[in-house]
């Protein structure tokens, strides 16, 4: 009996139109180092502070402390001005998937690689609230456990917010590998959607135990 579904935020069930890997490869870019468009897809779903420290020591820079600090200030800038420009919106079904999903007595839970003053005007932007009668239960940043994804900490956060215990009752979905490689960390259902960057198959060749076409069709496993 499944008690908890958490999801990544960023091409999971939010389209963002991929700003996220466009502000993140720039910031890196503009500290003076070369992204590869692997490089950041390597680093997709992670914390956005190890993303762009490992980015710019892989480029052959040096992230020092205050280097990295300005390419986080420029990482936030550019994804304000992306989305002003741009604004995401909910991913086709995810909503409905969510009201469902709790309309059977399921927590819905988000944790996302963004940090809280990201995440929050974000959530804002689609009207998404955390309560009662809002869309969902909790929502786990990765500047609020000690450390991001591929690390399991977001999920047993989420567990723990939402009073669920046992992992086996617990479903993780996300579009990356890294989201992928948490929830086999986390000991929970690891689920992969193809509403992100990745197909089938590059996310199959990944420890899973489920590939989606996306969110909207959680419940629908679930019956």
């Amino acid at each position: 009996m499944i008690k908890l579904v958490a999801c990544d935020m960023a091409g999971t069930t939010i389209d963002e139109h991929g700003d996220v890997y466009l502000a993140l490869a720039r910031c890196v870019e503009e500290a003076g180092v070369n992204a590869t468009p692997e490089a950041v897809q390597e680093w997709m779903g992670a914390d956005k502070v190890e993303a762009i420290t490992a980015l710019i020591e892989g480029g052959g820079g040096t992230a020092t402390p205050d280097v990295v600090a300005a390419a986080f200030v420029r990482f936030k800038e550019l994804l304000v001005e992306f989305y002003d420009a741009n604004p995401p919106v909910a991913l086709e079904g995810v909503e409905d998937a969510f009201r469902e999903l709790r309309r059977q007595g399921i927590k819905v839970a988000l944790t996302t690689g963004f940090s809280r003053d990201v995440a929050k005007p974000l959530l804002e932007r689609l009207g998404w609230g955390v309560g009662d009668h809002e869309l969902l239960d909790a929502v786990v940043c990765s500047d609020e456990v000690a450390a991001g994804r591929p690390a399991p900490h977001m999920i047993h956060r989420a567990m723990e917010l939402t009073g669920v215990q046992d992992v086996r009752a617990v479903i993780a979905a996300g579009d990356t590998v890294n989201d992928l490689a948490a929830a086999n960390n986390a000991g929970v259902t690891a689920v992969g959607v193809l509403t992100g960057k990745l197909d089938r198959d590059a996310l199959a060749a990944h420890p899973h135990h489920h590939i989606l076409d996306g969110v909207k069709d959680i419940p629908a496993l679930l019956s």
